[in-house]
């Protein structure tokens, strides 16, 4: 279980987050919404290592993850794809999937869990599979917005 308990972030001397908390269990969807600013991507930057909280704390199994580095991220089984896609688009699908899973050995999974998904399949493919998150909430929003409006939705 991923558990954010009371967690603090700042940028400089700018309080950014006060007081997430959240807990998310196996198998378990969670989308953050909220408004521009109002620190979604800034949580999931600290989930993702790459902001260290000033107080409160976060475990992963029980497991502090605050303050971890955000390749030990990883290697404990959470990616961060961000909004956007950010594929290289230089590179084959394949060399794409190798990037995003280097400490992987199932490439040929990855390459068909991800298969006909286009351009999002693939960057979420990147990462490892076990505890992806992502934070494409508005493009995917969009997209229900749209099947609703015309009367696909659900």
């Amino acid at each position: 279980m991923l558990r954010l308990d009371d967690v603090h972030v700042a940028y400089g001397e700018i309080p950014a987050l006060k007081g997430v908390a959240l807990d998310v269990r196996q198998g378990e969807i969670v989308a953050l919404l909220g408004n521009n600013g109002a620190g979604k991507t800034t949580t999931l930057r600290t989930i993702s290592g790459l902001l260290v909280p000033s107080r409160g704390a976060l475990t992963l199994d029980g497991a502090p993850l605050g303050g971890v580095a955000p390749h030990d991220v990883v290697r404990r089984g959470i990616a961060h794809v961000p909004e956007g896609r950010r594929i290289f688009n230089r590179l084959t699908v394949r060399e794409n999937l190798l990037m995003g899973a280097y400490i992987r050995r199932d490439v040929a999974a990855i390459a068909g869990a991800v298969a006909g998904k286009g351009e999002s399949g693939l960057s979420v493919g990147r990462g490892p599979r076990k505890r992806p998150i992502t934070s494409s909430i508005r493009s995917q929003a969009r997209s229900y917005a749209t099947s609703a409006r015309s009367g696909r939705g659900t």
